[in-house]
């Protein structure tokens, strides 16, 4: 497996946090209708080691796959909440073992158990967003402390939430760049670079699940139901918090 830094050794060599604000600002504007292998390539070659893909391995792993091509032996992120579908957890070891990436698995601080201990059990059901907060948010903070620089999947499609998503932002929670190479992708899109490169699909698509989070919040979706209607179904949350 190749390394990143080997093609891409980072040109950012290290700032206060308006120094990164405005390089995420100017790479916003100049890459707003660029396509998303020219925003990863504008990533890798910026900050090399210090940028990484945060990868959930839900129904699809197309940003996986495209940085691979883009940035061979990149890290992609994996935030284990201890409440994955055992496919998800099987898709991320396919990911790490086909793809030219190096998948990082990133741990909460507390197990399942050691929460239920703590909180009582069942936390997602009575405080959802305190629960994602402890088994999603916060490890994926603690790990961006190693780079400075971040890509998610977010596309504006989505949700009305994401309808603004930017290519390239600062991401003023982390004070860190946070860039969405698919940010202005459809569905379609998403599709077709599937279908012609043959990616890695989590199983439980097949089996009606659009939109794929932790167990416990995910249940299958309907034909002609909003994508994401399966997550958190009965409660008025739309997001775990990571893109918020």
């Amino acid at each position: 497996m190749t390394c990143a830094t080997d093609a891409y050794p980072g040109t950012f060599a290290g700032g206060d946090p308006e120094e990164l604000r405005a390089l995420a600002e100017a790479a916003g504007r100049d890459l707003e209708l660029a396509p998303a292998e020219e925003v990863l390539r504008w990533a890798a070659e910026t900050f090399g080691s210090r940028f990484a893909v945060a990868g959930s391995m839900g129904a699809d792993t197309v940003l996986s796959h495209l940085a691979s091509r883009v940035i061979p032996g990149v890290e992609v992120l994996f935030i284990d909440t201890g409440y994955h579908f055992a496919e998800t957890v099987g898709t991320r070891d396919a990911v790490d073992a086909v793809y030219d990436v190096r998948v990082r698995t990133v741990l909460p601080i507390l197990s399942v158990a050691q929460q239920d201990e703590k909180f009582g059990p069942r936390l997602y059901e009575r405080d959802p967003d305190l629960c994602c907060a402890m088994r999603k948010v916060d490890p994926l903070n603690a790990v961006l402390g190693d780079y400075d620089a971040w890509a998610t999947g977010v596309r504006r499609d989505e949700a009305p939430t994401r309808a603004n998503a930017p290519v390239v932002a600062f991401d003023a929670k982390r004070s860190k760049v946070k860039v969405s190479p698919l940010a202005r992708w459809t569905q379609e899109d998403v599709d077709r670079y599937a279908q012609e490169h043959g990616t890695l699909v989590n199983p439980l698509v097949w089996d009606d699940y659009a939109s794929i989070g932790c167990a416990p919040c995910t249940r299958r979706v309907a034909a002609g139901e909003d994508a994401r209607s399966g997550r958190w179904a009965g409660s008025a949350k739309t997001e775990c918090g990571i893109n918020l």
